[in-house]
């Protein structure tokens, strides 16, 4: 059976934010008024939905289609308003940000939460760091005017393509350099920021050229479905005049990179479009690129149902029948393998051969042998 806001065009869906813009700011009111002033985030999070509403075209119109069966995640929160909206169009969400750089260390999203009577799952944790989501699977993420902000920019987009399907992501961009003379636009750079720069906020980081966001979602396994920028033509990465951003809508497919990686034995069907639960034995044939030192990387989901019912699993790999250390997983969770390869003068393609030590066995509930679930597979 359809779900109401699965059919809501992106237009109807910004009419009904600006409507709860209302809901929003009485029950702001009501939390002063019981607990006192806030500072709360000096932004309204739900305007950013009429620059998406310029993104899309054509079916990605009914953006919220994409969630699926699976919760929607609004990264970097700020006082969840974005994510409070969407509860409030029937959808389940996790909302995430870090205490230490949101404005009011979070008290504003969880007064607002306990205020709505809101059940959002609300996570507080350093995107900089090895970070863990409250789900593994979500069928939409909304990832808004945070990337900036963050010291390790590929890590968070590499982590959220293999638990994401979709994601709109905005971020500030810049053609031309801070002397606003040199044109970086079409060249895969980013701009260190200086303490200082950019509105006087020490949570910046990273102000990347148009060419080198499209470089970064690339190799951090997502394919762009809609690319649109809004502000300054003549943009740089520290002034108030230049500020233009840049708003995408992304498919995550690290696993689906035709040409790339041939999938031999041992995978189940790809789920989601995103990940593969694998056998206790599973192999592939991939690209070695010419390097002193390629690294291999399975990133890859353990479900607390494996250690629960096998125990710790133990990974072991082989390139071209070469052993790589072997390594031991006890925790559920997200975990990547790992390793050094030997590269050479040329590209070549190798074949890599994995064994985990144990794995489910089939059973009532699933006919399948299932080791681990792996979102993405690379050698960089």
């Amino acid at each position: 059976m359809a779900r109401a806001w699965e059919s809501l065009d992106i237009a109807e869906l910004c009419r009904r934010a600006q409507r709860f813009e209302h809901v929003l700011e009485e029950a702001r009111r009501r939390v002063e008024q019981r607990r006192g002033r806030i500072a709360w985030y000096p932004y309204r999070s739900l305007s950013g939905l009429s620059l998406i509403e310029k993104l899309l075209t054509g079916p990605w119109r009914r953006l919220l289609a994409l969630a699926g069966d699976d919760p929607v995640l609004d990264l970097g929160c700020a006082d969840g308003e974005l994510a409070f909206f969407l509860e409030s169009l029937g959808l389940r969400v996790h909302a995430v940000d870090y205490p230490e750089t949101n404005a009011n260390g979070m008290e504003g999203v969880r007064a607002l939460k306990e205020e709505l009577g809101s059940s959002v799952e609300i996570l507080g944790t350093d995107l900089d760091a090895q970070f863990r989501l409250p789900g593994h699977r979500y069928g939409l993420a909304f990832f808004l005017g945070t990337l900036y902000h963050l010291k390790n920019p590929y890590y968070a987009m590499e982590t959220l393509a293999g638990c994401a399907r979709y994601c709109v992501l905005s971020t500030r961009i810049a053609a031309f350099a801070a002397d606003r003379k040199t044109p970086i636009r079409h060249l895969p750079v980013a701009w260190l920021l200086r303490e200082g720069e950019a509105n006087q906020d020490w949570t910046n980081y990273w102000v990347f050229s148009e060419a080198g966001l499209r470089l970064l979602l690339e190799r951090t396994g997502w394919r762009v479905l809609a690319f649109a920028t809004f502000g300054s033509s003549r943009s740089d990465p520290v002034t108030a005049e230049g500020d233009e951003r840049a708003f995408c809508l992304l498919k995550s497919v690290p696993l689906e990179r035709q040409g790339e990686i041939e999938f031999l034995h041992g995978w189940h069907q790809l789920e989601y479009g995103c990940w593969r639960w694998t056998e206790r034995e599973f192999a592939v044939l991939a690209p070695l690129p010419a390097s002193m030192r390629p690294m291999l990387k399975l990133r890859f989901f353990l479900p607390e149902l494996v250690i629960q019912k096998v125990g710790p699993l133990t990974l072991a790999a082989w390139v071209d029948e070469r052993p790589l250390a072997s390594e031991t997983y006890a925790e559920p969770g997200e975990h990547v393998y790992v390793r050094g390869l030997v590269g050479g003068p040329t590209d070549q393609r190798v074949r890599i051969e994995f064994r985990l030590d144990r794995a489910l066995p089939p059973d009532d509930t699933d006919p399948r042998e299932r080791g681990i679930i792996v979102s993405s597979l690379t050698i960089e």
